[in-house]
């Protein structure tokens, strides 16, 4: 059976899109309803659904912030946007690759939404690549430029793969690591299927800086330099205590330290 989530701020509008999906599309189970970004991109992860109707606005993470996530990560189910926007932003999603409903939503336009799922999920089509999309958004002043707030990543226990939300504030550097891209907070360490020049894209350059091919810090968590007796720089960063090697061509970050 097909499943979903939905992601709306506002809790009454999240149960009337549920009760008209039932209506619509009576196989569809919808696993969870969110009312956060944040919240959203977490059932996504615990639930790996067939789709994910995202609110544009929601407190936290705003729903495309939440579909840029998707892009960058192992889920990616087939995203619908809820959205209350004018005529000049829905001409983008009307050109995109993602569908997308306007407030209210309605029966008939939401059978055609239905109808596109369907034949997605029927014909196995895997779910659209929606950067371009964005990009052209941010691009008419949808949504402002934005950067990674958090990164979902995995953690292994005794108990299984554990996945996680990790606060990009929190994350003291990211290192390349054979399949995968390593996240290190000063809580330990988690893997993400990313890879490191992907990322790199999505992390504000105010706050991250690639030192090493294979490694980026965030400058804010810099504690210090040291130079070897060869003239190599080592960045030491705060209540972590392995030191990273500074490539030659970004050295030039630390001529103030």
């Amino acid at each position: 059976m097909p499943t979903a989530i939905i992601a709306d701020d506002e809790e009454h509008l999240a149960e009337y899109l549920a009760a008209q999906l039932a209506r619509a599309w009576p196989e569809l189970q919808v696993l969870a309803l969110a009312h956060s970004g944040p919240a959203a991109a977490e059932a996504i992860g615990a639930h790996r659904p067939d789709v994910a109707f995202l609110d544009i606005r929601m407190p936290g993470a705003t729903g495309l912030e939440v579909a840029q996530q998707l892009g960058a990560g192992p889920v990616r189910p087939h995203v619908v946007f809820v959205t209350a926007f004018d005529q000049y932003a829905i001409d983008a999603f009307d050109a995109g690759a993602a569908d997308y409903l306007l407030k209210p939503v309605a029966a008939e336009r939401l059978e055609r939404t239905v109808a596109k799922l369907r034949a997605a999920l029927q014909t196995q089509a895997p779910a659209p690549d929606l950067s371009a999309l964005l990009a052209q958004l941010a691009q008419r002043g949808v949504v402002a430029p934005h950067y990674l707030r958090w990164i979902r990543a995995s953690r292994r226990s005794r108990d299984g793969e554990l996945t996680e939300q990790i606060p990009v504030a929190d994350v003291l550097y990211i290192q390349a690591d054979d399949k995968y891209t390593c996240v290190v907070t000063r809580q330990g360490e988690a893997l993400i299927r990313v890879a490191l020049s992907d990322l790199a894209g999505q992390l504000d350059p105010q706050e991250f800086q690639q030192i090493h091919r294979s490694v980026i810090v965030n400058m804010s968590s810099v504690a210090g330099t040291r130079r070897d007796l060869t003239g190599k720089l080592y960045v030491r960063m705060r209540d972590h205590a392995r030191e990273l090697p500074v490539a030659r061509q970004y050295v030039n970050l630390f001529r103030q330290m």
